[in-house]
């Protein structure tokens, strides 16, 4: 929207539900699909997605947006300025002492018959420092009470309970939940909550909230849509970092060679986080085809009835690996060592290179791909969200775009 121009009208009759979900470097799509639909709204528009969960990586970004829900178009700018700017540094210490002392550590560990204190590859002492430096997490409660949040959402996965539990933070007349591995614990959310949805295993040391240490939130997440419904949307809106479209094909030659360490890695990794969203996805649809065929109450077994519930998935409609190796030199020389010792040198390694590459053309080549992502199918999104505004101008040049996308793409040149 050019400046100068009123503000369209802008209608929410429809709670809508935010599912960002985990996928390390990946998230950074997020942000970008996040900056198209905010580009498409006009000025002063309120936050369209007044129930936010995320998990893993996505939390950070739940969060960001969260903190600031009063200003949306703001928020999404903070988050392109924090995206904009990161790298490897700023998330988990990657110098080769570090990581020799960590390994020379298991191995001593191993020699002397004895545990190691250490369980995590990396220290991610970095983010810890980011998060709380970059996030307000008063501005959740400022944003609860103007109403321009019901609630934000933080999944982790509890090592001694193996319950996935569902942190939020909302409206007072929000209820806890449980059911089968998983429930929903109201908090005040914090930095340590972040930290332990983000804590991938191995690579990440688990983090401790009360009585329980909790690694990353996508290991237990059965139902990564079952928050959202849970806090109350109606309607649940997911941006995923897996391809839209993947690739179904055989090939002979990929399965003739044993898998190198850093091509199983990427292959968990991707189980992890993408494979839920899609599984859940796929009982949603069946809950929705059987709720139409049947008329009158159906229950879910804990005296909730079924109801339809609408869901719009946006997913990168290029693959985030193959972006990633043309960025594979951007990674600090430690890690690129480390790659090679695992067997990550060349296509074997993408998607773990793609999950740990936080650096500045990897990062905003991802926003620049989620935004025209949303911008291709930005009158769908504004129907799904059931708001008005004016329609996005095909070939808009970069002065016509907000000055933080300026501020990014002229940095990414």
């Amino acid at each position: 929207m050019k400046r100068g121009m009123s503000p369209l009208p802008f209608q929410r009759k429809n709670k809508i539900g935010l599912i960002l979900s985990g996928g390390g470097a990946r998230a950074a799509y997020q942000v970008g699909v996040l900056q198209g639909i905010a580009d498409a709204l006009p000025n002063g528009a309120p936050n369209p997605f007044p129930i936010v969960c995320g998990t893993s990586a996505g939390a950070i970004d739940a969060v960001g947006l969260a903190a600031r829900a009063c200003d949306f178009r703001g928020a999404i700018a903070h988050m392109l300025r924090i995206w904009g700017q990161l790298h490897v540094g700023k998330i988990y210490r990657a110098g080769f002492f570090d990581i020799l002392r960590t390994v020379a550590h298991w191995l001593l560990s191993l020699l002397h018959s004895r545990p190691a204190n250490s369980v995590s590859l990396l220290d991610n002492e970095p983010l810890a420092r980011l998060i709380s430096q970059c996030v307000d997490f008063s501005g959740i409660e400022k944003a609860v009470a103007a109403g321009s949040l019901d609630a934000v959402c933080i999944t982790a996965s509890g090592y001694a309970s193996g319950q996935a539990v569902s942190f939020f933070q909302g409206k007072p007349e929000l209820d806890a939940w449980c059911r089968a591995r998983r429930f929903g614990a109201r908090t005040q959310l914090a930095p340590a909550h972040v930290l332990a949805s983000t804590a991938i295993p191995f690579l990440f040391c688990p983090i401790r909230i009360g009585d329980e240490y909790f690694g990353d939130g996508s290991m237990r997440q059965l139902a990564p849509f079952s928050p959202a419904l849970h806090l109350g949307a109606e309607r649940v809106l997911a941006i995923t970092v897996g391809r839209s479209v993947p690739d179904t094909s055989i090939s002979a030659s990929r399965g003739a060679r044993l898998p190198p360490l850093a091509q199983i890695a990427g292959f968990m990794l991707d189980s992890v986080f993408l494979d839920a969203i899609e599984m859940d996805l796929e009982r949603i649809e069946r809950i929705n085809n059987t709720v139409s065929h049947v008329i009158g109450h159906i229950s879910d077994g804990h005296g909730a009835a079924l109801r339809r519930i609408e869901t719009l998935v946006l997913a990168p409609s290029e693959d985030i690996s193959a972006i990633a190796m043309r960025h594979a030199e951007a990674l600090p020389k430690s890690l690129r060592m480390l790659m090679r010792c695992l067997g990550g040198k060349g296509n074997g390694g993408a998607n773990l290179l793609s999950y740990l590459l936080f650096e500045k053309p990897f990062v905003r080549e991802l926003i620049e791909l989620g935004r025209r992502d949303a911008q291709t199918r930005i009158e769908e999104i504004l129907r799904f969200l059931d708001c008005e505004s004016m329609p996005i101008r095909a070939g808009a040049t970069i002065h016509e775009l907000p000055d933080a996308t300026r501020t990014l793409r002229r940095g990414a040149m």
